[in-house]
């Protein structure tokens, strides 16, 4: 069963906010609040009945009017350049009628009637599952997104993976080919060594028998 709400209002920037809400949790909720504004002062509950009117016909909805001024609660608003003071020193002298007569409140200022405060309860709670579904929705979307920037980032570190493994295997072939040429070179050398000292001796032995010959 929904519960029965209740008007809170508060102020944010240039702004007084207004929400109709079963509770003080579920007003901090809609204002995005991360402190409890009631314990700190900054937000009330509200019987004025312009505010309430206000507020039960767009229950679950923050309304807001520019902060020190009498204008209506609504969606939209922008904030009013005159100081407080000067919003305050523009209100219209209260005159006390001249008879105590009764005077019937008007219909826009009378508290909702039962029917409308239950229709405004039911669609408060619409209001917040509409509310929830989104954060829900925007929960698996950002879900999502870290999902496919993990899949996207396993896959850049398996190719670095994958090239680094593949150049270390060249370098070691390369490795093992430059250790094979530096031996076929050292058993190259040492063959020259021996021939060069075969030929030498080969070349001084016909020196001398030449000698010898034109002796």
């Amino acid at each position: 069963m929904a519960r029965k709400l209740k008007a809170f209002t508060t102020s944010a920037g240039f702004f007084d906010l207004a929400v109709s809400a079963p509770s003080m949790k579920a007003a901090l909720e809609a204002w995005g609040a991360g402190a409890n504004l009631f314990h700190q002062g900054f937000a009330r509950q509200t019987g004025d009945p312009v505010i309430v009117k206000a507020t039960m016909a767009r229950p679950g909805i923050v309304l807001r009017r520019p902060v020190g001024t009498d204008q209506p609660f609504q969606e939209e608003a922008e904030a009013s350049e005159a100081p407080f003071e000067d919003a305050v020193a523009k209100r219209p002298e209260v005159l006390k009628p001249k008879a105590a007569q009764p005077k019937r409140e008007p219909a826009a200022q009378r508290p909702p009637s039962r029917k409308e405060e239950r229709a405004a309860a039911r669609a408060f709670e619409k209001e917040r599952e509409r509310r929830e579904r989104q954060e829900r929705q925007e929960a698996a979307a950002r879900r999502k997104d870290a999902a496919r920037r993990d899949r996207a980032l396993a896959a850049a570190t398996a190719s670095l993976e994958k090239a680094e493994a593949c150049h270390a295997a060249l370098v070691a072939e390369i490795d093992k080919a430059r250790a094979a040429l530096d031996a076929k070179a050292d058993r190259e050398a040492a063959r020259w060594r021996r021939e060069r000292v075969r030929l030498e001796e080969a070349l001084r032995a016909a020196r001398v028998a030449r000698h010898l010959r034109a002796v």
